[in-house]
């Protein structure tokens, strides 16, 4: 709905509680008496929509035309059909590589599941390591939000595809699409750490409070036909869904939360751990950090709300965000705050702009109290006051764990997440020789879990063997850094990530190398080929974000802990460039760091863009200097001025120029 039917909102007043048997007397001590009514919108007038908005009215949740166009004879869907494709877990895509003259595009599809935690049982992974062999590409594609993609499947294969996947205890309904996306939480290793089965569980529980209900897509790629996996839903999830005390639900709609019109735009939920901010808690639409007492106990859970990467370039007006502490609820009202955040955004989220749509701009333009103040009407109950909580810290799960029940875990790292070649040979061998589940993380790495003690050298040998080697032996730049897919497959795309990321990564310690930073020096690097930040780019403390053919924006000043937004420091900067444009900052950092323990991104953001900017214009490195005049020196003078220049972490040529400017008055 429109925003400014929101004002209405504001003077909502909270009543008390209403005599017992009365809609919502069972919760909580406030009864609200002005929210949006729950049998129609906001307002009584339509606002001006988009597109996709028509399409998804018209579509009988998510049906039409997409099952007519799925059994014609053409390679392709329509426009139409496309975007109801996203909600059931694909985007049609175009191998710009494989075109061929007068043939047009080169149509296939993407599919991505719906993996909850990351969790992966050992019968879907063997179907999504077969799949991908008999209908994609011959790779399989981890994701930053712990799930699979496939790529590269035939119109004519889909169904044969998705039939496959939700038969063998897999899902892909949601996992795009204008509904809640994949539920991220740290990855289950800890098993005797109860605020992590406590993640884990939830990160479940709200995939399914939030998916679509209508049963479209069992109509589309099973005939109708229900398949249930062997588990069952959570009775209180259920019960939660389909209570209505305050405004939340379409009462007899076959989608009870989201209603024909779905909502405005992709949602994103996390759950964490306090302290574990692995799965980037903050650039999520909503967050979830388990909270429990001295004896694990679980009381509850801290929210906060309003992230999101999306942007576009050349507009202000769409930008990266962090999210915001909303407040704490108990365990027992978390379904009801999340239906409630979810309510908000569905009939106040912008329907007209899809690029001003995600919940970040709804809650950036009203502020978080005024957004608070809604969610609690929908709520029936005030949050209560954030817990405290301890430092925030990026946990990477590569390497061998102990699970705490006996058993290890090894986090194997994939490079970009692409799984491929004798890498991917190697670990379906030990992942079905030893029936193995496994877990995605969310830097696009597996974890290979419920290892038996003496089963370890074999996995090791094995796994070596086809090249994939142990966390401690990459290069510390690369372990860290992730980049979307991009081109050829991705329509979005305007420069490389996934195929370029591992070069340049070699080039950036070379740099670093050249100006004396330790072999082990560590920060975040990450690259999209778009906008779009599905590599998450402006939370790196060097992002690479794509502008054009071989040319991207730089971003600086991201934390390791992901806990800062970077922001833009330069434009247009081609790859043929990189050595000159970072050398500088390099040679800067080294010297001006206040400790060992600081990193660029901590650094960049200490002294600010313009320092940088200033040493960068200034800075003469060796290559340029051997083109430049030159000038003779005395001996004493020269040897005083390369010592000066090491300590000042610039150039003898660059410490000579400036003094020699400030001599003469320029």
């Amino acid at each position: 709905m429109a925003q400014a039917t929101a004002s209405a909102f504001m003077g909502a007043s909270l009543a008390p509680r209403a005599a017992p048997g009365a809609p919502g007397a069972s919760r909580g001590a406030l009864q609200v008496t002005c929210v949006a009514t729950p049998s129609r919108p906001p307002a009584s007038n339509k606002a001006k929509r988009s597109k996709v908005e028509l399409i998804k009215e018209k579509s009988d949740f998510l049906r039409h035309p997409l099952m007519q166009e799925l059994v014609t004879e053409e390679p392709s869907i329509s426009e139409d059909a496309v975007q109801l494709m996203k909600f059931h877990g694909s985007y049609m895509q175009d191998n710009r590589e494989a075109r061929t003259f007068g043939a047009g595009k080169s149509y296939q599809f993407m599919m991505r599941t719906r993996q909850p935690a990351g969790t992966v049982t050992n019968q879907l992974y063997l179907v999504m390591d077969e799949l991908a062999d008999l209908y994609g590409n011959g790779t399989l594609r981890l994701t930053t939000r712990q799930t699979f993609q496939l790529h590269g499947v035939l119109k004519q294969n889909l169904k044969t595809v998705f039939s496959t996947v939700i038969k063998n205890m897999g899902s892909t309904l949601g996992a795009c699409g204008d509904v809640n996306r994949n539920v991220m939480a740290p990855p289950l290793v800890y098993k005797d750490k109860p605020e992590y089965r406590y993640a884990d569980q939830y990160a479940n529980d709200v995939a399914d409070l939030l998916a679509p209900q209508s049963g479209a897509y069992y109509d589309v790629w099973l005939d109708g036909e229900k398949f249930y996996s062997h588990t069952m839903e959570n009775p209180k999830v259920t019960e939660d869904r389909m209570f209505n005390g305050f405004g939340t639900n379409f009462e007899g709609n076959p989608e009870p939360i989201y209603g024909s019109q779905f909502l405005p735009r992709k949602f994103k939920v996390a759950v964490t751990v306090p302290g574990d901010n692995s799965v980037d808690m903050f650039t999520n639409d909503l967050g979830l950090v388990v909270i429990t007492d001295p004896q694990g106990q679980l009381l509850g859970f801290n929210l906060v709300a309003g992230g999101g990467m999306g942007r576009s370039h050349g507009k202000a007006t769409t930008f990266p965000r962090l999210a915001d502490p909303l407040g704490f609820v108990p365990a027992d009202d978390v379904f009801h705050a999340i239906k409630a955040v979810v309510a908000v955004q569905r009939d106040y989220g912008r329907r007209d702009d899809r690029k001003q749509a995600r919940l970040k701009y709804l809650i950036s333009e009203w502020g978080m109290d005024k957004f608070r103040s809604v969610v609690e009407q929908y709520m029936g109950k005030k949050l209560e006051p954030f817990r405290p909580m301890p430092d925030w810290e990026f946990k990477d799960y590569l390497g061998w764990m102990e699970q705490g029940d006996g058993k290890l875990a090894y986090g194997v790292y994939v490079q970009n997440g692409r799984v491929k070649g004798d890498a991917k040979k190697a670990l379906r061998n030990v992942i079905e020789r030893y029936e193995i589940p496994v877990a995605i993380t969310a830097n696009q790495n597996l974890i290979l879990r419920d290892i038996n003690p003496s089963w370890r050298d074999d996995i090791a040998s094995t796994l070596k063997a086809a090249g994939l080697r142990d966390a401690t032996e990459w290069d510390q730049i690369e372990r860290l850094s992730m980049a979307c897919p991009a081109l050829p497959l991705c329509g979005l795309a305007i420069s490389e990530a996934e195929r370029a990321l591992p070069d340049i990564n070699t080039r950036l310690r070379a740099v670093m190398n050249s100006v004396g930073l330790p072999a082990d020096e560590k920060f975040v690097v990450r690259m999209t080929g778009c906008p779009n930040g599905c590599a998450r780019p402006y939370m790196a403390e060097l992002g690479f974000v794509g502008d054009g053919p071989n040319s991207y924006q730089i971003w600086l000043g991201g934390s390791l802990n992901a806990t800062r937004l970077a922001e833009p420091f330069a434009e247009r900067v081609k790859h043929k460039d990189f050595e000159t444009f970072f050398e500088p900052i390099f040679a800067m950092f080294k010297a001006q760091r206040r400790s060992p323990a600081e990193t660029l991104g901590d650094f960049t953001a200490r002294v600010g863009f313009d320092a940088v900017r200033a040493f960068q214009a200034s800075y003469i490195g060796a290559e340029a200097a051997a083109t430049l005049p030159k000038v003779g020196l005395a001996e004493d003078v020269y040897a005083a001025l390369t010592e000066a220049a090491a300590k000042a972490g610039t150039t003898p040529e660059s410490l000579a120029s400036d003094a020699i400017r400030k001599h003469l008055g320029m």
